[in-house]
């Protein structure tokens, strides 16, 4: 059984979804009693840094969800989901993540190293250069386009946990993980064959739904 964390700002119809179609039990709970003895998680996520970490805490999910990775249980985080995983972000002023990858959430520039500007936010389909092809999260996805939408971004020093990036006028960390805890920015549940299979592999794989 996977359980997907709602705490007000996910898109939760998309994912139950996909769920579905991979004819993977799920189930949705506001409250950590809700999703007790689930075999793995979801975070999903849409809006802005500071909200979301505000909505976790007020749903009591932040414990939770600390609690259950040291516990060994596997975590997915997607979008919004993925960024709150980090140490923290500059969005909307300094807030604290879940401090679950090492590294911070930045602002896209805008402006490439050439001084010419570019679009903010990320939106739209990017191919994937898979860094470490060997994770099982990873079986049967290739370089393939992938949908993303997003104008802040995850800065890491920690090389080991990029399974893959994509180029957006710098390197984008567009899968990572680290144990137990994965997570993509761009949305699977929206990408196509690639994001299903990735979906599949974390629920049937990491999971062994």
């Amino acid at each position: 059984m996977i359980g997907i964390i709602d705490y007000g700002m996910g898109n939760l119809f998309s994912v139950s979804k996909a769920l579905e179609r991979l004819d993977v039990p799920y189930k949705l709970g506001d409250r950590p009693s809700d999703l007790e003895g689930c075999d793995g998680y979801i975070l999903p996520g849409v809006g802005a840094f500071p909200d979301a970490m505000r909505a976790l805490d007020e749903h009591g999910f932040i414990p939770f969800i600390k609690q259950k990775v040291a516990e060994g249980i596997p975590l997915y985080g997607i979008c919004l989901g993925m960024q709150l995983l980090f140490e923290s972000s500059e969005e909307g002023g300094e807030t604290e993540g879940l401090g679950l990858f090492p590294g911070r959430i930045v602002r896209f520039p805008g402006v490439d190293n050439q001084g010419r500007s570019y679009k903010v936010p990320h939106m739209g389909w990017n191919q994937l250069n898979i860094k470490q092809q060997d994770q099982p999260l990873l079986q049967g996805v290739g370089e393939d386009y992938v949908y993303f939408v997003h104008s802040f971004v995850a800065k890491t020093e920690e090389e080991r946990i990029l399974y893959a990036t994509a180029d957006y006028h710098l390197d984008v960390p567009a899968i990572v993980g680290q144990d137990n805890v994965v997570a993509s920015q761009f949305h699977p549940e929206k990408s196509g064959e690639p994001g299903m299979q990735l979906l599949e592999n974390f629920c049937k794989v990491m999971v062994k739904q």
